[in-house]
């Protein structure tokens, strides 16, 4: 009777051929990482620095400049809060009922001044 497949031996030695040759083929035993040095960031701090590649003050001036213009938006931001809206709705009413004087028309500064006799 003839085998139709071959004994479990030869296929084990087959499938062991195999994965030592894809193994030797993956290059998967080097290190990806830079061998040590000692230096902070792989840079000898005694060596002059590098110089800058054409990228970096397109970043540094787009990065800084960017952080400048919201520090400056954000400063001069409009107040929308709710403490703001019921303060200036509070003066509006108390003007129109007469309780504080208007805002709106200007006042001598001598009408605001007062002397210790009241005069």
């Amino acid at each position: 009777m003839p085998l139709l497949r071959p004994p479990p031996t030869i296929v084990r030695v087959r499938n062991v051929i195999s994965r030592r040759t894809m193994a030797s083929h993956s290059h998967g035993h080097e290190s990806p990482y830079d061998p040590p040095t000692g230096w902070f960031l792989n840079q000898n701090p005694a060596e002059p620095p590098a110089k800058r590649e054409g990228w970096e003050p397109i970043i540094y001036w787009g990065f800084f400049g960017s952080l400048f213009a919201a520090g400056v938006a954000y400063a001069y931001k409009p107040d929308t809060s709710i403490q703001a809206w019921a303060l200036e709705e509070a003066r509006r009413r108390l003007e129109t009922e007469g309780a504080i004087p208007d805002s709106t028309k200007p006042r001598k500064i001598t009408d605001t001044l007062q002397t210790v006799s009241g005069k």
